[in-house]
């Protein structure tokens, strides 16, 4: 033990005190699992739903989550009055509940279901007292069901602190109490931008991914329908612990076969459509940069999310916007210019580890031909759902190649599923210098790292370039609010989802630790990757002379106008 005067006790047993906020962090450094409904570590403390109350040497009741630890304290974490209290507090929150597990989207993944089991409830004493369902269906992203919530606050902590959208939060008092839109809007006419990080943190399934794989059960059924799909950087390190493997695990070559085994014609890697971004975003940054500097600092168009908070709330920074289309949808675009003239039908799947892509595959100003080159986007939960329900035991499954004619990545392009991973692929593409010392020299400037806020300064001919990189939007609103008060930056990447897309609202649940695992099997299988550079992508650059000649411009660029008027 180390300093004797920083010790409490928890449960007779003497714990030192190393810089915890709060007793709960303290309870779970030694192997205690404290049961919470309203606490997490990301989020500010709020103390609600008091399923971590402890008891104190004098009797007293305390909640863990909002009590600072403090030298000589002693307390007990599981006595017969404590779970009293939680087998109370279960069953008054089971009292008012939809009942409906066995159909609910967070079935198997919901907390008030595990603290149930955990605390032996088998029969609510008390009358269900909660009115008609109100189901709010209106978002192409998540689903909102007002008769699952529990008022824990966590969506509108999430909402509102980390951010910064404001499209929900508590409404009227007492018993009528309810988490809103305001003026009780259906959540589609919010200032929501479909992060759903509201879902990723909802212990209950009120708030959930809304699913769209049935449809592409449908369509593979089709013996006239060709379907194809793209796989994001991200879904690959994601699904791996849900299905048999590691947290991190690079999964990709046995989705691919999984997907092909289910019926896809043609599987890909949204790593190619990620080069192309690279390319055509690295010549628009250096064409602004090197003209008359308007409209600068460039800022990356990659993530839905931050487009729309963009159009709804600066859209004097529209400008600022690069004209790039995603990954997913100029990869889709190619994909539709390639089997456009097939007699069959086509219909393209592209899974994502984002709610927001549902929106975006939506959006007009990526029509082609009168129609999206996008039909469906399923997260990674979704695709795990849908192995699941195939029968197909993921763990067994010997890996497969994706398919050609656009089968090569770059590593370069891996990495855009990790904050700072866009910037990293554009730095490789823009010096002159491409040797391996200066590709490794990369890694260490500022770059890597799951912090919220990054900044870097980068040598670039006679002048320095700064950059920022931001993750979570509550962090782009305050680079934002630095600008205008005269910061200078020249380019900004922006990631809605704090920690990139590894953390995106459609992939399984994580903890903090699990998100670096994530990361960081995205910069291992980028160190695997034998060309690191997306201008050396011999098939991306084909593509140029092939399918997109004389329509880079109509396939792979966009413009975004002022939202929400």
């Amino acid at each position: 033990m180390g300093n004797l005067n920083n010790v409490m006790v928890i449960d007779g047993m003497p714990v030192e005190i190393n810089g915890e906020k709060n007793l709960l962090e303290l309870i779970r450094k030694v192997n205690i699992k404290m049961s919470t409904f309203c606490y997490h570590s990301e989020l500010s403390i709020y103390g609600a739903c008091r399923m971590c109350v402890v008891e104190n040497q004098w009797g007293q009741i305390e909640a863990a989550c909002s009590t600072v630890p403090k030298a000589g304290m002693e307390i007990r974490t599981n006595t017969e009055r404590l779970r009293k209290y939680r087998r109370n507090i279960l069953e008054l929150l089971l009292s008012n509940h939809c009942r409906d597990c066995t159909t609910c989207g967070n079935n198997g993944k919901c907390t008030l279901q595990d603290l149930a089991m955990r605390f032996g409830i088998d029969e609510v004493r008390f009358p269900n007292t909660a009115a008609e369902p109100k189901i709010d269906d209106s978002s192409v992203c998540i689903t909102k069901d007002a008769n699952k919530c529990i008022l824990c606050g966590d969506c509108v902590r999430m909402c509102n602190e980390v951010q910064s959208v404001g499209a929900i939060d508590f409404a009227y008092r007492g018993s009528k109490m309810t988490i809103s839109c305001a003026f009780e809007r259906p959540i589609a006419d919010s200032p929501c931008v479909g992060c759903g990080q509201c879902a990723a943190v909802c212990p209950t399934g009120a708030i959930v991914v809304k699913y769209d794989y049935h449809r592409i059960w449908k369509a593979l059924d089709d013996k006239d329908t060709k379907v194809t799909a793209q796989i994001a950087p991200a879904v690959r390190v994601a699904l791996g612990k849900e299905l048999g493997m590691n947290d991190g695990e690079n999964a990709m070559g046995k989705i691919v076969a999984v997907l092909h085994r289910m019926g896809f014609e043609e599987v890909y890697d949204t790593s190619t459509g990620a080069d192309l971004t690279v390319l055509e975003e690295a010549n628009e940054f250096l064409k602004r940069l090197e003209g008359d500097q308007e409209n600068m600092p460039l800022f990356t168009s990659c993530c839905p999310a931050w487009v729309q908070y963009c159009e709804k709330n600066y859209p004097e920074l529209l400008e600022n916007l690069s004209t790039c289309r995603s990954p997913m949808e100029m990869f889709a675009s190619v994909i539709h210019e390639q089997n456009k003239t097939s007699s069959r039908k086509h219909y393209h799947v592209a899974v994502m580890p984002c709610t927001a892509k549902k929106f975006e595959a939506t959006r007009e100003e990526f029509m082609l031909d009168g129609k999206n080159p996008v039909d469906a986007v399923i997260t990674t939960q979704e695709l795990i759902q849908m192995i699941k329900e195939s029968g197909i035991i993921f763990s067994e499954v010997e890996p497969e190649a994706v398919d050609m004619p656009f089968g090569a990545a770059t590593g370069a392009g891996v990495i855009f599923g990790v904050t700072g991973g866009v910037t990293e692929a554009v730095l490789r593409r823009i010096p002159s210098d491409k040797s391996k010392t200066a590709l490794a020299a990369i890694t260490y400037q500022g770059v890597r790292g799951m912090e919220g806020v990054k900044e870097t300064i980068i040598p670039y001919g006679d002048r320095k370039l700064k950059i920022a990189i931001v993750s979570g939007l509550r962090n782009a609103k305050e680079l934002i609010e630095r600008m205008k008060a005269g910061e200078h930056y020249d380019f900004v990447e922006v990631m809605a989802c704090p920690g990139g897309c590894v953390c995106g609202a459609g992939q399984p649940f994580a903890l903090p630790e699990t998100k670096k695992q994530r990361g960081a099997g995205l910069y291992a299988t980028d160190k695997m990757c034998s060309i690191k550079r997306s201008e050396e992508n011999i098939l991306v650059l084909e593509m140029y002379n092939g399918v997109l000649k004389n329509r880079v411009h109509d396939l792979l660029h966009t413009s975004y106008s002022k939202k929400g008027e």
